[in-house]
């Protein structure tokens, strides 16, 4: 299949130019259903995007959307702010009985908006708030958000250049495996925080992504983030997982971090946790940490109801019998395997992922938009990712067939191939 670009007058002359993905897919998308997105003149195109990780569940996933008609029809509520609802009520005895009870997780749970950066605005401002401190550590290559705060801990270069002013309050340190094995895990960390000269300001938290999906696909190993907890519970530090990415399920585990087996202090969760891709995101913290005053963190669109109903029955269907995970990691072999094939046959090719989300980064940066482009030509969609946009991410929803994932596979290394 070749795929000619539509005109695209109306998007080019009225939308903003600081629109992104278009310009890598230039194609009218029209419907949508569980790994496919069909174009207003009918090519089809596999998915290994998922609204960035919004879409775990598939596009319109028929369990989802029942649920969503059957809610809407009978009027129920839409915009509730943070009243009390039937459907927010459903949703958090949902989320605590299939979620948090199971994996002995005591979070509280907090609505702080709609969107990622709204999550983690809410918890570095009450990691402030606890501790009585402004700096917050994050780690190089980073990405945590769009607003001031969140871009203070992200890394990106030109993501935080579009700010504008300058971004304060926030200490950058080595992420795992920076220094390529070459320097103990947090050897410069911790002696600063020990050195009376060194003008770090104590931190009140540290944030950190398990994998870091705009930052390339670097993979932190389970050791390094027990030893990233250790070190905040002896320097009274909070520890953040910034989970809105590799969350609900993406990387195997419902949260990212089940496999270190740490136990963070606030939580960060988004993208697909409302199921289909409907604005909602939560963030999660001990119980002791919750001395918020009423009405100090708001914000009007908390209470996405149609999210709530929508989030609920995600969890009732794919995360009370613990197959999700299964399949995930079963998928994610299935993966591994092509990868290394590819690679073997591309020797400026290497790859890195966990689950369901991978990448595979070239020594010319150039490559990875070269590989997705021609992918896109042939009916996949892929993104790239890395401070250069070294690296083709993967990340098709959670619910892919073994058929369609070999099939995405399949393409990918034709356009590698057809790319060298």
């Amino acid at each position: 299949m070749t795929i000619t670009p539509p005109a695209l007058s109306v998007f080019e002359t009225l939308e903003s130019e600081v629109r992104s993905y278009c310009r890598g897919w230039p194609a009218v998308f029209d419907r949508a259903q569980g790994a496919r997105l069909t174009d207003e003149d009918g090519h089809s195109y596999l998915d290994f995007f998922a609204g960035a990780g919004s879409l775990n569940y598939g596009h319109n996933n028929p369990v989802l959307k029942r649920a969503l008609i059957d809610y809407i029809e009978r009027d129920g509520i839409t915009h509730g702010l943070d009243m009390a609802t039937t459907a927010k009520r459903a949703f958090l005895e949902t989320f605590q009985n299939v979620i948090l009870r199971p994996r002995d997780l005591p979070y509280k749970v907090m609505f702080p908006g709609p969107t990622g950066t709204n999550a983690v605005e809410s918890a570095l401002k009450l990691a402030r708030k606890v501790k009585g401190r402004e700096s917050v550590v994050s780690f190089t290559n980073a990405f945590h958000g769009m607003s001031l705060g969140s871009l203070a801990v992200t890394g990106n270069a030109f993501k935080r250049a579009g700010a504008g002013i300058p971004l304060v309050h926030g200490t950058p340190m080595p992420f795992d495996n920076y220094f390529d094995g070459q320097v103990p895990d947090f050897l410069w960390f911790e002696r600063l925080l020990e050195d009376q000269g060194s003008g770090l300001n104590k931190p009140a938290a540290v944030i950190v992504e398990t994998v870091q999906g705009e930052g390339g696909i670097n993979v932190a190993r389970a050791e390094w983030l027990r030893a990233l907890q250790d070190l905040c519970h002896r320097q009274d530090m909070l520890l953040i997982v910034d989970d809105i990415q590799m969350g609900c399920g993406r990387t195997g585990g419902f949260f990212s971090f089940e496999e270190a087996g740490i136990t963070p202090d606030i939580v960060t969760l988004s993208k697909s946790i409302s199921g289909y891709g409907l604005p909602m995101s939560l963030c999660l913290f001990k119980p002791e940490l919750d001395i918020w005053e009423p009405g100090e963190h708001n914000g009007t669109f908390r209470g996405n109801n149609p999210a709530f109903v929508t989030a609920a029955a995600a969890l009732q269907a794919y995360w009370a019998d613990g197959q999700m995970e299964k399949q995930t990691l079963a998928r994610g072999e299935q993966i591994e395997q092509t990868l290394l094939a590819i690679c073997a046959e591309e020797p400026t090719a290497h790859f890195r992922g966990r689950g369901l989300v991978w990448g595979m980064e070239f020594e010319d940066p150039a490559r990875a938009s070269a590989v997705c482009a021609r992918a896109f030509r042939l009916g996949l969609l892929l993104e790239t990712s890395g401070p250069q946009s070294e690296v083709v991410k993967l990340l098709p929803p959670l619910t892919i067939t073994p058929e369609e994932l070999d099939e995405g596979l399949r393409t990918l290394a034709r356009s590698v191939r057809e790319t060298a």
